[in-house]
């Protein structure tokens, strides 16, 4: 399939696929609270990119604009009112897998590591040495909206990035059907085994995979589904709005921009937006976050960077794919 759209390079165009645009049912209640209701939107066609932004590619956006992520810059005092002076250096979040747990405490298995960045995932003297293909980690919303301005591209909305994600099969519970392993065959990179303490999977492939490594869903897409989180351009809200009564008023194109309902209430000094992710990832587990569908939502601060989440970018187009 061609595509063919104004302004953009042939290297441009490598690795984008066209979604075609129509009505689809956003959203589930079947699941968490923030999926629902389940409404009927319409989303127009667009391109999107085939994976996840990788490090290689992430890399050579750095090395053509000098970019310095977030996670490389020294926190501002005045944006984290009551932090100790000691946390405010320039960090990220990282996963260590506990030995045991008690309770539901985070903090037992997630830890900011100074010095951990899209460059050195774990921190230390960690590097990409056979990640160059992984989905890049460790950029906040700021850093994903640069590469994609860079690339003449965009962040997707959460509605396009939920159509793209179903491959077709809207009433269909994952981005491959209904069958979460079918026939025991993996579809997707989430925590095999019991989370956070006990993985299943062979010493070293505990974390991101290589983009490409699972099927793709049915628009030809890889990734949607595990291994990182990805944002979108959609400020959180806490459920989806309710369903439009008259096929009349079925909500074209929708985003989320009210940024003061995106606060977190638990943090009323803190004033950071929060923005949608989508998509789960390889710490998604049965046990603990069923969240790798299409339907499912999380709410992340702009300002954060973690070991589990990317992004991939869109391009919208009055054009039509040929």
């Amino acid at each position: 399939m061609a595509l063919a759209f104004e302004d953009t390079t042939e290297a441009r165009r490598d690795g984008l696929i066209w979604i075609p645009g129509r009505t689809f049912t956003m959203g589930s209640n079947d699941h968490y609270p923030e999926e629902a209701p389940a409404h009927p939107v319409t989303v127009d066609g667009f391109w999107m990119a085939e994976t996840p932004v990788t490090n290689r590619q992430f890399r050579a956006f750095v090395e053509a604009t000098g970019h310095v992520t977030v996670a490389e810059k020294t926190p501002d005092p005045s944006d984290y009112p009551g932090a100790k002076p000691e946390m405010l250096r320039a960090g990220s979040l990282v996963f260590t897998q506990p030995k045991s747990v008690d309770g539901s405490d985070i903090s037992q298995w997630w830890a900011f590591k100074f010095g951990a960045t899209w460059r050195r995932p774990l921190g230390g003297l960690s590097d990409l040495r056979g990640k160059l293909d992984h989905p890049v980690v460790h950029v906040a919303f700021a850093d994903a909206l640069a590469y994609a301005k860079w690339a003449g591209m965009d962040l997707p909305t959460e509605a396009e990035w939920e159509l793209a994600a179903r491959g077709g099969l809207d009433d269909a519970e994952f981005a491959w059907g209904d069958e979460f392993e079918p026939g025991g065959v993996p579809m997707a990179n989430t925590w095999s085994g019991t989370f956070p303490t006990h993985s299943t999977k062979p010493k070293g492939q505990e974390r991101t995979s290589a983009v490409r490594s699972f099927p793709s869903n049915g628009h030809g897409l890889h990734d949607m589904i595990g291994n990182v989180w990805e944002w979108t351009s959609d400020y959180w809200s806490t459920r989806h709005p309710e369903p439009a009564k008259h096929s009349c008023c079925i909500p074209s194109n929708p985003r989320s921009i009210d940024v003061e309902a995106s606060y977190d209430p638990r943090q009323p000094a803190v004033r950071i937006a929060r923005r949608v992710l989508k998509g789960g990832s390889h710490l998604c587990a049965p046990n603990y976050c069923r969240r790798y569908r299409p339907a499912a939502r999380h709410a992340e601060p702009e300002d954060t960077s973690t070991s589990h989440v990317g992004f991939r970018c869109v391009r919208r187009s009055k054009g039509e794919a040929k």
